[in-house]
């Protein structure tokens, strides 16, 4: 899969990685989109070197979709954690 189908699919990971974590995030649709974008190749990054798990070139692969949704997932977490107060009214 190229780097274009990375961004695709970092993007659908994105969206549900936001659905299952709903609430606000400080950066707003652009921030998420960003979020899912490195989560995507991030996860797959990990999957293929750590886990021993072989990226498939096919873009409907299960393993694929997953990584890219956990990498998502981990990374919009810790934005939060680093950077959720700061929308906050005062």
């Amino acid at each position: 899969m190229s780097i274009i189908g990375w961004i695709i699919l970092g993007l659908l990971a994105g969206a549900i990685a936001k659905v299952l974590l709903p609430g606000r995030d400080p950066g707003g649709l652009v921030g998420t989109t960003l979020i899912g974008i490195v989560g995507a190749l991030l996860g797959g990054w990990i999957s293929s070197r750590y886990l021993d798990r072989p990226i498939s070139n096919d873009f409907y692969d299960t393993a694929t979709w997953l990584a890219a949704i956990g990498g998502s997932l981990v990374l919009l977490i810790v934005y939060r954690l680093l950077f959720g107060n700061s929308r906050e009214r005062r």
